[in-house]
């Protein structure tokens, strides 16, 4: 563990190494690798609504990082516990040493690096200080209430608390569990990936004014394209598990004519390319937290799209991953939902234990939903 810990305030963008609007999956693979500087972290998030939910991720004893429900961003950053936990705190603003283990961060020090502020609306008397994109708080934990009817003029208040948030551009306060606005930091990658079934899917990318969709198409698209497209893959894998095999009506291809895998797992992706390099399969995950594939895989934001009703309908119906199994089974095929298969992502993996181990597939016509004992999909496959 590292013997302290040193950040600078960016407000509006970010606070040491972390910075707003980065996905999930990219802050817990780096907290992987800075295991030495941040050996604890807790994930929380609402079992019952685990696709949407928010997501704070706690890095004892200091830092909270909260992530939107839905495209899983860096929404806010929360430092606390400036003056007490190990490892102690140093943090920095620009050439100045705000607090640190041998300074006391105050309100008249805020005021001082900062200037004047706004109060909140209708809280005239607490004493938080906010400023675009940062909030000084001088209590542990809550909103303030604990401070109301104490003075906003005492200037010896310690700030217990750094919020960090993107500014506002239109002078109203963000919603606390929203998504974040657009940001650098998302540049290159997918923003929506439009699930066409039969066809493939039309991938959009950040910033989403300026990109031209990728199409990947099934039996057309190869792999020299998707190294064009999407650069080289992640993993190359080669496929060895022919068990579905048993299920097919048709006699199954000689095992001398290697099918293999491309893994894009920072777009949430899997291409099954056949032995001709041809794209013959698409899997897109949902990084669901608690099924098994969490954090394997970046979310992608898939819609599966259906024709419009009519020559005129401009806006095509569709489905998106956080509905539910049975608005999308519907949406697929208006009758009785497929019979699914059982899948235990863990039968591989002794060591992990997990409370919903097992998902089921549902196949349809040129589509398989891979469900979650809570009727959430964690992957869409294409063939």
């Amino acid at each position: 563990m590292i013997s302290a810990l040193d950040c600078d305030l960016r407000p509006g963008s970010g606070l040491g190494i972390f910075e707003l609007g980065s996905s999930l999956w990219n802050t817990l693979d780096l907290l992987r690798r800075l295991q030495h500087a941040f050996p604890h972290a807790d994930i929380k998030y609402d079992q019952d609504a685990s696709s949407t939910t928010p997501i704070v991720v706690h890095i004892r004893p200091h830092l909270d990082l909260l992530f939107s429900g839905k495209q899983q961003r860096l929404h806010t950053i929360v430092l606390r516990k400036l003056r007490h936990g190990d490892p102690p705190v140093t943090l920095r603003y620009k050439d100045t040493v705000l607090s640190s283990p041998d300074n006391v961060l105050k309100r008249v020090s805020v005021s001082r690096t900062f200037g004047p502020t706004y109060p909140p609306p209708g809280d005239d008397l607490r004493a938080d200080l906010r400023y675009p994109g940062v909030w000084f708080s001088f209590e542990e934990d809550g909103m303030g209430d604990g401070l109301k009817g104490i003075q906003s003029e005492d200037r010896m208040h310690e700030v217990k608390r750094v919020i960090v948030s993107q500014k506002e551009l239109d002078g109203e306060d963000r919603d606390a569990l929203g998504e974040p606005v657009e940001c650098p930091v998302m540049d290159g990658d997918i923003s929506s990936a439009i699930v066409k079934v039969h066809e493939g899917v039309d991938l959009y990318f950040h910033p989403v004014s300026t990109a031209q969709p990728v199409n990947i198409r099934l039996g057309e698209t190869t792999a020299q394209d998707l190294t064009i497209d999407l650069g080289p893959p992640s993993r190359v894998h080669y496929k060895e598990d022919d068990r579905m095999t048993i299920h097919s009506a048709t006699r199954p291809t000689d095992s001398s004519e290697a099918a293999y895998f491309y893994n894009y797992f920072q777009h949430g992706l899997d291409f099954l390319l056949s032995s001709n390099h041809v794209v013959t399969k698409i899997v897109l995950h949902s990084n669901i937290p608690g099924s098994p594939l969490f954090q394997r895989y970046k979310r992608c934001n898939w819609e599966i799209e259906s024709t419009p009703e009519d020559d005129e309908d401009d806006t095509p119906p569709r489905k998106r991953f956080y509905d539910r199994f049975e608005t999308i089974s519907h949406f697929l095929s208006p009758r009785d939902p497929p019979p699914s298969m059982l899948l235990d992502r863990t039968d591989d993996e002794e060591a992990m234990t997990l409370p919903s181990a097992t998902t089921r597939l549902h196949g349809y016509d040129g589509i398989i939903l891979e469900v979650s004992e809570s009727s959430q999909v964690v992957a869409v496959m294409l063939f």
